[in-house]
């Protein structure tokens, strides 16, 4: 039992000493993307998740990446600023609420597109929808079925 404990202990350490480098570097790396942002006006031609070989980035972006991480997919969105077509990445958080087919202002951090905002207010910036839950979905239906109106 002893030597259980022990060796649960050594691996709780070590993912601990292991998780705090990782938040270290995320850190950094998020405040190196503060420093390089800039404002930009863009024309979305379109959005699409693949994989980063396939996305035709710059070859020096994919080189800094590790081959496991060029396997994943991102969300990638295909823009035109200026007279110039390229590939950004975006972050996952705004994915479903970037505009298709417009013009939008954009903070942009190398290639990375950090927050994205309509050029005419907020016109045709979707706001994702809510996902409920399987408990919500099924007293809606039942609440349906019944002829209640759900009360708020």
């Amino acid at each position: 039992m002893a030597i259980i404990t022990l060796v649960l202990a050594i691996a709780g350490t070590v993912l601990y000493i292991v998780g705090s480098k990782r938040l270290a570097q995320q850190e950094e790396s998020k405040a190196q993307l503060e420093a390089a942002k800039q404002t930009v006006s863009m024309f979305i031609i379109s959005k699409k998740k693949m994989r980063m070989s396939e996305a035709g980035l710059p070859a020096a972006a994919l080189e800094s990446v590790s081959k496991l991480a060029r396997r994943q997919k991102l969300p990638i969105l295909k823009v035109k600023v200026g007279p110039q077509i390229m590939n950004l990445i975006c972050e996952p958080e705004i994915f479903d609420s970037v505009p298709e087919k417009k013009e939008v202002k954009a903070t942009v951090a190398g290639l990375y597109v950090t927050s994205v905002k309509g050029l005419h207010g907020n016109k045709g910036v979707k706001k994702p929808e809510e996902k409920k839950g399987f408990w919500k979905r099924t007293l809606e239906k039942a609440q349906e079925k019944a002829g209640a109106k759900q009360i708020k």
